[in-house]
């Protein structure tokens, strides 16, 4: 449902998604400059604008972000660039996934290599892998984190104490790469 808000003199379009799982009421602002208010079900509409409101200030910082982010996007893609790209993923991503799982010798269903504008990599609870294309562009050390990552979701489809302590077997120094790579992520929208 979209919706329009005035914050610091600003008319601000954003969205609302209702979900009935959802505990909490959480924004998210993507590179387009779209704000999104996900709520639990129940809340009402002056709840959701009394709380983005109460965040004008980050929702400001973030838009004028993404403002002035947006012509300096070196991770802009086309489809032409990901096919070019995309079999050099696929060998990669299957090399390091086969020499990480020798050590966790987990099951899996598939891997795709993907275009995707936000994540690096993902795992379906049915077991299946999704890396970004992008991958192939990335420092060694970051490649290992994204696959190994994905592999211990493969155990533990979550970020839990017992998540980190699977990815920290291979992948010791996990906090400051994963800083590294929230850096790049901002790049790859």
């Amino acid at each position: 449902m979209k919706k329009e808000i005035i914050i610091a003199g600003q008319k601000i379009p954003y969205s609302v998604k209702k979900r009935r799982g959802s505990r909490n009421l959480r924004l998210t602002i993507n590179s387009q400059g779209g704000l999104t208010a996900t709520n639990p079900w129940y809340l009402s509409e002056r709840a959701i604008e009394k709380f983005i409101q109460s965040k004008a200030a980050w929702i400001i910082e973030k838009l004028n972000y993404w403002q002035n982010y947006a012509s300096k996007n070196v991770w802009r893609s086309s489809n032409q660039e990901y096919l070019s790209y995309k079999k050099a993923a696929e060998r990669l991503v299957l090399k390091k996934i086969d020499y990480f799982n020798n050590h966790y010798q987990f099951k899996f269903s598939r891997v795709s290599i993907r275009n995707q504008k936000t994540r690096w990599g993902s795992c379906s609870s049915h077991g299946n892998l999704s890396f970004n294309y992008k991958l192939v562009f990335l420092p060694d050390k970051l490649i290992n984190y994204v696959i190994v990552h994905e592999l211990c979701h493969l155990r533990e489809l979550n970020h839990s104490p017992r998540f980190w302590k699977l990815v920290a077997q291979k992948i010791t120094n996990y906090p400051a790469i994963r800083k590294d790579l929230q850096k790049k992520g901002i790049e790859l929208r």
